[in-house]
């Protein structure tokens, strides 16, 4: 009996609509409902045109994400982008703005944030052209490239790096209960074992700590994907000692590695994501509920989480006076940062053309062979300002602002949404066209949306090195389809 998977493409859309009902009271939620009970609060804010951007700002994204849910099609990266930019550069920033609070000092005059509201507006609209040019190029099934897939010995290899990667990291930190603990004891940890904390030299003792923490997580996290992947599409493989007991051992490793408690939220995110729709490749509802979701977790679980970033004497708990207290915490401080970003540009120092993106290309590249190598950007921007956090986000909007200008930060997005909108296509039409096991692509999407949370709220430089490792590792262990018994079966 055989499938015809392109027909079956072709009527996803069609029973995949969310119904009227449900629909309604969604766009309705989403769209009206929270910015509007936002602005209604009571707080010191001053109702400024930077207050009515950021109300326009949450309804547009609003709006888009609304789009997202209710598509036929799962646009896995589109839909990360508009939740991302709905919480964190709409509702957040307008919860701030009502209660006069920001979880990032801001040090220009509010001229600069309503600069920096618009100019996150426009980046959206930019996203979003990019995205409808993307609609009118020729059909990705005309072509006759080869998808990748993965090989099946390759696959056992990396396997084996996960291990070996993960437990020199358990061990140089003294155990599997040092990741049960803290952020700042693993920080601790970590700066123990690389030498930072006698070394002296802040700028490579975080390099070598994010090399070991990369490591130790990401094959580990790509492994599991993999092997779950082939489990859930390949009956042969759920009846295989050689593939159960590598996936089960994989499974504890990442409870241990890259559990909640000891890694950034963002991290974790990527990997809860991709992990979901690993499992559920063809689910519309699972992808409609993970977008849905998404906002509640964001707003009522998300800001809690950070408890687990100090140890009992530095937790410091989330105030709750106002039901606005969870949006002013230091994770969403995006548009502070851009503000401050245009702030810092204005201040003499002008923009960095193409600079701060290189170096996020280049980051293997060591500071000893490139002298003049550039800084992070959020610690960039923080030293200007007089803190030397090294966790102070730089938006992608911001990235992309202090190296070309605005005409280039919109290009930016353009291209973004334009190749947002093109990934998305292919993966909706390779996952239903190729629903084999060592499909590369029904994994690296996942991943890539979830990740793109950290691509989004940056800085790049911080998020380079684990895309770094995640390709090596993709390179590792992708073929083209030559021989048939190499592939996942």
């Amino acid at each position: 009996m055989t499938v015809d998977f392109a027909a079956r493409a072709r009527r996803v859309p069609d029973r995949a609509v969310l119904s009227r009902p449900l629909s309604v009271p969604l766009i309705a939620g989403i769209v009206c409902v929270l910015p509007l009970a936002v602005a209604a609060q009571s707080g010191e804010g001053v109702r400024d045109t930077t207050f009515s951007l950021q109300l326009v700002v949450a309804g547009y994204a609003g709006i888009r994400l609304c789009a997202m849910v209710l598509s036929g099609r799962r646009r896995l990266i589109q839909g990360a982008f508009w939740l991302f930019s709905y919480l964190a550069m709409g509702i957040a920033p307008l919860a701030q703005s009502v209660l006069g609070r920001d979880p990032t000092p801001v040090l220009g005059p509010r001229g600069d944030t309503q600069l920096a509201t618009a100019l996150v507006l426009c980046g959206m609209f930019a996203f979003d052209l990019g995205a409808l040019l993307a609609r009118h190029r020729p059909s990705l099934r005309s072509r006759s490239r080869p998808p990748a897939a993965v090989h099946r010995q390759r696959l056992y290899i990396l396997v084996a790096i996960a291990y070996v990667a993960s437990a020199m990291l358990i061990l140089q930190l003294g155990g599997p209960q040092v990741f049960f603990a803290s952020r700042q004891e693993i920080s601790a940890s970590l700066n123990e074992a690389t030498g930072t904390a006698t070394a002296g030299d802040t700028t490579g003792g975080e390099a070598g700590n994010a090399l070991l923490r990369g490591f130790g997580t990401v094959p580990a996290m790509l492994a599991l994907l993999f092997l779950t992947r082939w489990m859930v599409t390949s009956p042969r493989a759920r009846r295989r000692p050689s593939v159960l007991l590598p996936w089960a051992g994989l499974l504890v490793i990442n409870a241990i590695v890259n559990n909640p408690i000891s890694n950034p939220r963002y991290w974790f995110l990527t990997v809860l994501f991709a992990l979901l729709f690993t499992v559920f490749p063809r689910s519309p509802v699972m992808y409609r509920a993970a977008l849905a979701l998404g906002v509640i977790f964001a707003l009522l679980v998300f800001p809690f989480t950070d408890r687990f970033r100090y140890d009992e004497n530095g937790r410091q708990e989330v105030e709750t006076q106002s039901l606005l207290e969870p949006l002013v915490v230091k994770d969403y401080d995006q548009v502070n940062m851009f503000a401050n970003t245009i702030t810092y540009e204005a201040d003499g120092n002008g923009h960095t053309y193409g600079q701060q993106v290189t170096g996020a290309v280049l980051f293997f590249v060591p500071r000893g062979l490139w002298e003049g190598k550039p800084q992070d950007t959020g610690f960039l921007v923080g030293g200007w300002m007089g803190t030397n956090s090294a966790n102070l986000s730089s938006p992608l909007w911001a990235e992309l602002w202090l190296d070309f200008g605005a005409p280039g930060m919109l290009a930016g997005f353009l291209a973004v949404g334009y190749l947002a909108a093109r990934t998305d296509r292919k993966y909706v039409q390779r996952t239903l066209d190729d629903p084999s096991p060592g499909n590369v692509l029904a994994v690296v999407v996942p991943v890539l949306a979830g990740y793109s949370f950290i691509l989004l709220r940056g800085s790049l430089l911080q998020a380079s090195g684990r895309i770094g490792i995640a390709l090596l590792c993709l390179a590792l262990v992708t073929t083209l389809r030559g021989d048939p018994r190499a592939q996942l079966r």
